[in-house]
């Protein structure tokens, strides 16, 4: 069982940075592929990024190519959404996912366990 609590969301700029956090409980943490997906108001959920159990890969969706970097701290339990140069269209909420199956994250934007999500909302 992993259990997930997001941070650092709210109000930025066109242009501006967050980063956000999500704190994993459970020992098998650095067993999981963690990401982080996204839902704006009446729009479908969408991947954002994934990062591999080692940290060797990564993965993002293209919009978000060069912008944002996910990153972990296996020794913390955590993982991190660095967003640079943010868009309104970034505006959603933003949760935390981990699942062993990378292809479910990426493909089917499905994972085994979530977080409640942050809010970021991006003016312009």
């Amino acid at each position: 069982q992993v259990q997930l609590v997001e941070s650092g969301g709210g109000l930025v700029q066109a242009g501006g940075s967050l980063r956000l956090s999500c704190a994993a409980s459970g020992r098998t943490f650095s067993t999981y592929v963690m990401g982080w997906f996204r839902q704006a108001p009446g729009k479908e959920r969408e991947f954002v990024a994934a990062i591999s159990w080692s940290s060797s890969s990564t993965y993002y969706q293209d919009s978000v190519k060069g912008r944002f970097t996910i990153s972990r701290d296996n020794a913390k339990n955590t993982v991190y959404l660095q967003m640079n140069s943010l868009k309104p269209e970034d505006t959603a909420v933003y949760y935390c996912i981990a699942d062993t199956n990378l292809r479910a994250i990426v493909v089917r934007t499905s994972a085994d366990y979530w977080g409640q999500g942050t809010q970021v909302t991006v003016s312009s």
